[in-house]
């Protein structure tokens, strides 16, 4: 072919979410299952009319709104189309074509296609067999030709989290070689112990939030980016004028100011997550019980075609995994208690099936 293609795009294979998971029950992704409060979500949408549509989209006031909801300066706070635009932009701003990108594996798979796609070095640190990380083996891959460290937190798809002193020796050994730590807390509200505050005392550290995790609104797009003014200054930077859109940005605002509906979200993905390990722990399954909107279940019959004949029989879809650590097991989102009876009495009814 005569035309030009970036040769780290050409080089870089994709695989994309399902389509049609709209006639599914979903319990593969991390969405909430059931959703916003209907009528929530019906008073919201009263507040799109045309004139609202017809306007560009004009982030300042959500981000003040949000900005005070965490209790940080504006300056310290931006909006991204999904955090997933907001990982693009921090490995366009802070990466350096060739150089390294320090993650833990397994992890959230956009970070490797991150930097294929901008042409940087993915470097994984492995998990142990138990499913432990080693915070010796993370700074010992931090190098001169480090120029991005990422910590999930909990990560995904493993679900463990990182002790706060830990954190520290890892932040200081990026700066110590002038690279940037960006800590992705896209499943913070499931585990009450954020990391903004040990990110906001140092310039090198960047967090990352979503709202398509317990806030569900994984349709709309939005993901915030919380560090030190000028290193959002430089996000910022390298934005497109109008990232967010309107919508995505009134829902988010009207979420985080109705009363008591963070707490209901949280106490319903928890009593959901206790009903749900207890029934299959009290039925023999070994369950690893992450500190995110997931659970870990060993299958007793084959992990993926358990996952298959729920998909096919069932409507219901879940993760299973090809890596060799979590091959034996499927990854099950979790949420409200109905929700997690309903794909119990699945989950049951295809392994009594396997097993005879």
């Amino acid at each position: 072919m005569a035309y030009y293609v970036d040769p780290d795009i050409a080089a870089t294979g994709r695989v994309f979410p399902m389509q049609g998971r709209a006639a599914y029950r979903r319990f593969d992704m991390n969405e909430n299952p059931s959703g916003l409060p209907e009528a929530f979500v019906s008073k919201v949408l009263k507040e799109i009319t045309p004139e609202f549509l017809a306007t560009y989209p004009e982030p300042d006031r959500f981000l003040n709104a949000y900005a005070a909801f965490l209790g940080v300066p504006r300056e310290c706070v931006t909006a991204c189309n999904g955090s997933d635009m907001a990982i693009r932009y921090v490995f366009e701003t802070f990466g350096e074509h060739g150089k390294d990108v320090v993650t833990v594996s397994p992890t959230f798979e956009m970070y490797w296609v991150e930097c294929c796609i901008l042409g940087l070095n993915h470097v994984p640190v492995p998990y142990d067999n138990d499913l432990t990380i080693s915070v010796e083996k993370i700074l010992s891959a931090i190098t001169k030709d480090t120029r991005i460290v990422v910590l999930t937190n909990p990560n995904n798809p493993v679900g463990n989290v990182y002790e706060e002193a830990d954190v520290r020796r890892i932040i200081e050994k990026a700066d110590s070689v002038n690279a940037v730590v960006m800590i992705d807390e896209a499943y913070h509200y499931f585990y009450e112990r954020s990391l903004i505050d040990t990110a906001l005392s140092y310039d090198n550290v960047l967090v990352l939030r979503t709202f398509s995790k317990l806030f569900s609104l994984a349709a709309l797009r939005l993901g915030t980016v919380i560090g030190d003014p000028k290193l959002i200054h430089f996000v910022n930077n390298g934005k497109l004028t109008f990232d967010v859109n309107s919508v995505a940005l009134l829902f988010a605002e009207r979420v985080i100011e109705e009363p008591g509906l963070l707490e209901a979200l949280i106490e319903s993905e928890k009593e959901g997550k206790r009903y749900f390990v207890e029934t299959l722990r009290t039925s023999g399954y070994e369950v690893s019980e992450s500190s995110a909107n997931f659970v870990f279940v060993r299958t007793k019959g084959d992990a993926l075609t358990v996952a298959r004949r729920l998909q096919e029989e069932e409507k219901i879809l879940v993760h299973p995994y090809q890596n060799p650590l979590l091959r034996p097991f499927i990854r099950v989102s979790t949420g409200s208690k109905a929700d997690m009876a309903a794909f119990l009495d699945a989950f049951f009814k295809i392994e009594r099936s396997e097993e005879a």
